[in-house]
């Protein structure tokens, strides 16, 4: 697909759970989108951009996938790391592939496998403005460190991340990491997985540690770093 073919063709906020359609909307620096539930300083994933041919190949009723921007390529082509212009004004850091869920696989009327790898790409806000219907979309040449697809993986990044010392309780780690927090009955197994030292850095909330908690604050600061040798 050419760069000129490349554009925003809607835009949805979700104030709560159902997604409103609207023509413009402010990208906030470091948060997401005004007045959506996802916006969130400390997550990877503040928006969803869905593509038109996931909705054209699976005839899909519109906002099916709960997205916030509908764009006119195949989001399955796009990695973790890509800096996308949004318009003149806002740039987005991809985050990595949203998973296919029951609930929007119900919506569907299939299974959730039919979805796999077409839900969408989450990504954050780096640069904000605002949005509108229309836009082009330019994908830039500088790359930002990525984040992997699966979650057992993102939990392990962001536990190398905690500061020494500090501890960072499941729900926090959930968040940062960008898993759902239905999952965090499974991180006693999981963090086992990843060896004792990480597994000593997650606590439960309460836990009793005199350990200083650390919320992930900064983690997208820190932890990814903007390259343009590519």
């Amino acid at each position: 697909m050419s760069a000129a073919a490349r554009k925003v063709l809607a835009l949805a906020v979700r104030p709560a759970d159902t997604p409103v359609p609207v023509d413009s909307a402010r990208a906030i620096a470091g948060l997401g989108l005004a007045n959506d539930r996802h916006a969130d300083p400390r997550s990877p994933r503040q928006l969803l951009l869905a593509g038109a041919p996931a909705y054209h190949d699976l005839h899909m009723a519109p906002l099916t996938l709960r997205e916030n921007l509908l764009l006119d390529l195949d989001t399955a082509a796009l990695e973790s790391g890509m800096l996308l212009r949004i318009g003149l004004e806002v740039t987005l850091r991809l985050t990595f592939q949203c998973e296919a869920c029951g609930a929007v696989a119900a919506r569907l009327g299939g299974p959730a496998r039919a979805l796999r790898g077409r839900r969408g790409m989450l990504a954050r806000v780096e640069t904000g403005g605002m949005l509108r219907a229309g836009d082009p979309v330019t994908i830039l040449a500088a790359r930002a460190t990525p984040l992997s697809d699966d979650w057992h993986d993102r939990v392990a990044t962001v536990l190398d991340a905690v500061p020494p010392g500090m501890v960072i309780t499941y729900a926090d780690l959930a968040r940062v990491a960008g898993v759902q927090s239905s999952y965090c009955r499974a991180f006693p197994r999981a963090l086992a997985k990843l060896g004792p030292t990480r597994a000593a850095r997650a606590i439960p909330a309460r836990a009793d540690t005199p350990a200083p908690r650390w919320d992930g604050a900064g983690f997208f600061d820190t932890n990814v770093g903007v390259r343009s040798d590519i």
